[in-house]
């Protein structure tokens, strides 16, 4: 009885749920770089691309104003209440907590009441443009995963630009334009998110949907980043496999939702009229309580962590990568050209792992080195391009599959004296001939070979890439040649 009460509360609340939830709550998966698998020759690490999960990046990054004194508060001043422009005895001072605005309070616990906000000066050198740069720097590139949330004290800016840095704040390109009247300040037509497409998505539009004056009830600021997703994802982003795939082939849309700073350019305060009442300056300014970033560090699909220490964000790199971003192979792993991971195919996506140099491995067994498992070389999927491993007397050695390596192909490792190659794994030999490529006479294995015993002399191969495969296949176990 109880048992079936409890299953029929918890398919209400799946139910309610997933009505009330309007995207997934976490719209990403890869949250594994590798796991075990077993298969004929035993346990192997099957590799997968990954990411760290989304989290609020406020918690991480550095502010910074400019002009670095526009916090009000030094000297102490007074400004009029928030909702009632005519009531201008409350004060702002610096050297009082009870009374301060610094700029932590943007970034600190909501729920306190009344609200903790950073201010501004007022506009006191009116008709000076009152203007103010917040900076959001985080030394590490983050891949944006949901929308940008700014909620202001003070009425929303008649003017202000969110602008964006892929390159630690050198250069900057806009994300979005707020005006009152989009025409008159930025001479752009006002668009909503709305208004695009999948092929307009990455425009750069002016709104007027959250800069509505000082009168308004409202507080808040968008840049939609969710409402974009859902260009390819579907209007529930059901349909991920859509976006990912449309974020791993096109750069433009990945780098759209890819930053290390954003900037809030705040160009004109709420006035709500058309002129600025001169006489009431201490009414106009700028307050904001919150403001909401979430994000994940981009680490390339090639780690799930990422860890915050001495006050910096650095990827715990997965698929023998390195680097703050993962962005390239290790030392003694550079086998064939570092490459991010891909989203595809869905649901694993593929790891491209880092491969060991040939330098790595070694020389030939003659000099007592241990040669690694062939299943070490971590190449997880057997589509990939083949690694090129340099040789100084051959051109390259594939290795293309994550149990073993190529033993024969069709473009460099040929069977040779009339050999086939049977699925890559082996080559079969004509009745005389033994070896890994089929290079050596049987008669040789027998000390029988001689001018009559009907059989040519040895072919010319590769010394140094037959050497190289015989010690590499042989600590990979038996081929049956």
């Amino acid at each position: 009885m109880y048992l079936s009460r409890f299953l029929s509360i918890h398919a209400l609340w799946v139910t309610v749920s997933s009505v009330m939830q309007p995207y997934p709550l976490v719209w990403g998966h890869y949250d594994v770089c590798k796991t075990q698998i077993y298969t004929e020759e035993g346990k192997v690490w099957d590799y997968m691309a990954c990411q760290p999960e989304s989290t609020d990046m406020t918690k991480y990054l550095k502010v910074k104003l400019d002009p670095p004194d526009i916090t009000c508060g030094d000297p102490p001043e007074t400004f009029c209440a928030m909702g009632n422009p005519y009531m201008c005895n409350n004060e702002c001072d610096a050297s009082t907590p009870e009374l301060a605005h610094p700029p932590e309070l943007m970034f600190d616990f909501e729920g306190r009441h009344p609200s903790t906000f950073w201010q501004s000066a007022t506009w006191k050198e009116y008709p000076k443009p009152l203007q103010v740069n917040i900076t959001l720097s985080w030394s590490k590139t983050i891949e944006l995963t949901d929308n940008i949330v700014i909620t202001f004290e003070s009425g929303r800016p008649d003017q202000m630009i969110l602008e964006k840095s892929l390159d630690y704040g050198r250069t900057w390109q806009p994300y979005q334009y707020y005006a009152t009247d989009c025409l008159d300040a930025f001479h752009m037509d006002p668009k909503s998110v709305k208004d695009l497409s999948q092929h307009t998505v990455l425009e750069i539009i002016c709104t007027e949907e959250y800069s509505t004056g000082y009168t308004t009830n409202s507080k808040i600021i968008h840049f939609e980043i969710k409402d974009r997703f859902a260009f390819f994802a579907g209007p529930w982003l059901r349909n991920m496999a859509s976006l990912y795939g449309q974020l791993d082939t096109t750069k433009k849309l990945r780098d759209f939702f890819t930053v290390t700073d954003l900037r809030i350019r705040l160009l004109r305060p709420a006035v709500g009229e058309i002129f600025v009442d001169e006489l009431r300056l201490a009414r106009y300014f700028y307050a904001i309580s919150d403001i909401k970033v979430h994000g994940r560090c981009k680490c390339n699909l090639h780690a799930t962590v990422c860890v915050y220490d001495n006050s910096k964000l650095t990827c715990e790199c997965e698929h023998n990568t390195t680097g703050p971003d993962c962005g390239k192979c290790k030392k003694n792993y550079q086998g064939r050209p570092w490459s991010p991971g891909s989203y595809l195919p869905i649901p694993k996506g593929t790891a491209n792992t880092c491969i060991p140099s040939i330098s790595s491995i070694g020389n030939p067994p003659k000099f007592n080195r241990k040669w690694p498992n062939i299943s070490s070389l971590e190449v997880s999927n057997p589509k990939q391009v083949a690694p090129k491993l340099a040789l100084s007397t051959v051109s390259s050695v594939q290795v293309a599959n994550h149990k073993r390596a190529n033993v024969c192909d069709n473009e460099l490792l040929h069977c040779q004296n009339g050999g086939t190659c049977h699925n890559n794994v082996r080559c079969l030999c004509p009745a005389a001939y033994t070896g890994i490529l089929c290079e050596k006479l049987r008669c040789e294995e027998a000390g029988s070979c001689g001018p009559d015993s009907g059989q040519g002399a040895p072919p010319r191969g590769s010394p140094a890439l037959l050497s190289l495969l015989a010690a590499l296949l042989g600590t990979a176990g038996p081929l049956g040649i």
